[in-house]
């Protein structure tokens, strides 16, 4: 193999094509250079599979060429054929939708508008919601929105729109009126309660996807503020562990990898910095590692900071390790990167995050405009990692109709955990162990078992 970059290459050219997770994958790896492929993908959390299996993908290096299923990557093609491939590839939000009845319910959508988003919006009208989708300016795929206009949904997303003619679009939206919203970030449901309170006085509820939504929810409750009921959808297990950790990051840094290219600069052409070591840092890390790059991480927290340590990274102040660094904001805090930290870095990316996490660009190069760089300059999370986060969005959806909880942020029972993973695992051919019962005989014997049986 005389291009060592080409395994990494071919990866990235396949999550490109097919906006499919590498993570969980099994995957057989031949040609020139299959070794160094292979340690690749399992680096990334593929799982080496010599046999057909389902789901396998097949790179072959020599031919230059990927399999999926023993066949050529599909063309997707317009927005109608991305929207199929993604319903394709979201079977367990498919079976938690069957669980519902909403019939005569209004449900609005406020999320990134892509083909994920627009299936999770199909499912729900299946199972009989009035559905009407919001996106911001900024997170529209616009062939996805005509898309579903012409498929009969409200859809309030124009990319020209910002400043006040944003906010009256988005105030448009919830003064057509709802009974359940699905929110991203929480901004639609603060506005709401900013602009009219009203307007949430009629509402049975919303489920909230982020951590940096849940926050300012939280301190709203705190002060008395908040007049609905809210999910918290980003607490659950099979949300976080899986969209903010592998889902955001193998988009974002395979984004990032895609934008340095196009560029003529090589992702371990300099260090990596990653500020931030929740589980969105956790992942970026995780991934710009085993791409190859050299990682330092940041972090307030020294908690996290020690665990990024015992995950084998450098740890330090972020001012201190931008220098001539790739510096990657995994933090959701605004001004996270500084003006004094964009001064010495050389490239910087935001990694889902928040409007403003980075102040201002300096003399590096900032990309996908400050934006979170997998929806700026990708096609967001991988498709089955979506497939989890809205099977939680809509056993959350569930919840909320059935309990009818009083205002305030509330937690998803560890039943639905339960029943994503279990869904999720059964569509992958994968078997789950079962618990043995604890003896019942023995649930009320305090006693030590070490010392049983000795005289006192």
């Amino acid at each position: 193999m005389t291009d060592h970059r080409a395994p990494e290459r071919i990866v990235r050219r396949f999550a490109r094509s097919s906006n499919l997770m590498i993570a969980g994958r099994p995957f057989a790896a031949t040609g020139a250079g299959a070794e160094a492929l292979s340690e690749l993908l399992v680096g990334l959390g593929g799982i080496p599979s010599p046999s057909p299996s389902a789901g396998r993908v097949e790179f072959d290096l020599d031919a230059d060429r990927v399999l999926l299923d023993g066949k050529p990557l599909p063309e997707r093609g317009d927005a109608a054929g991305r929207i199929a491939f993604a319903r394709e590839h979201m079977p367990v939000a498919a079976a938690l939708a069957q669980r519902l009845d909403l019939t005569g319910l209004r449900v609005g959508v406020a999320m990134v508008l892509e083909p994920k988003t627009a299936v999770l919006s199909l499912l729900l009208r299946e199972r009989g919601a009035e559905v009407s989708v919001y996106a911001h300016p900024d997170e529209t795929d616009v062939a996805v929105a005509d898309e579903l206009r012409e498929r009969g949904f409200a859809v309030t997303a124009d990319p020209a729109l910002a400043g006040a003619e944003e906010r009256a679009a988005a105030l448009g939206f919830l003064r057509a009126g709802l009974d359940v919203l699905l929110d991203d970030g929480a901004h639609l449901i603060r506005l709401a309660h900013e602009a009219d309170p009203a307007l949430v006085g009629g509402w049975i509820g919303a489920c909230e996807e982020t951590t940096s939504g849940l926050t300012p929810l939280r301190r709203m409750h705190d002060a008395g503020l908040l007049r609905c009921a809210v999910m918290a959808v980003n607490d659950a297990r099979t949300k976080t562990m899986f969209d903010n950790r592998y889902g955001t990051g193998q988009s974002c840094v395979f984004a990032i990898a895609d934008l340095l290219e196009q560029r003529g600069i090589a992702l371990t052409d300099q260090p990596a910095l990653v500020i931030g070591y929740g589980p969105v840092g956790q992942g970026v890390a995780a991934h710009l590692r085993a791409l190859g790059a050299e990682v330092r991480v940041a972090e307030t927290d020294p908690v996290r900071a020690l665990e990024a340590r015992h995950d084998g990274f450098r740890t330090g102040r972020a001012l201190e390790s931008a220098g001539g660094a790739l510096v990657v904001s995994a933090t959701g805090v605004p001004a996270t990167v500084t003006p004094e930290i964009a001064a010495v870095a050389r490239v910087m990316a935001v990694a889902g995050g928040v409007p403003g996490e980075v102040v201002e660009a300096g003399s590096a190069l900032l990309l996908g405009g400050g934006g979170a760089v997998n929806i700026t300059a990708a096609e967001g999370n991988p498709i089955e990692i979506m497939d989890l986060s809205f099977s939680v969005q809509l056993a959350a959806l569930g919840e909320l109709i059935e309990r009818r909880p009083a205002p305030g942020v509330h937690a998803l029972g560890p039943e639905v955990d339960d029943l994503v993973a279990r869904t999720a695992l059964a569509v992958r051919g994968a078997a789950v162990d079962v618990a043995r019962a604890p003896d019942p005989e023995g649930l009320d014997d305090w006693r030590s078992p070490r010392f049983a049986g000795g005289d006192a």
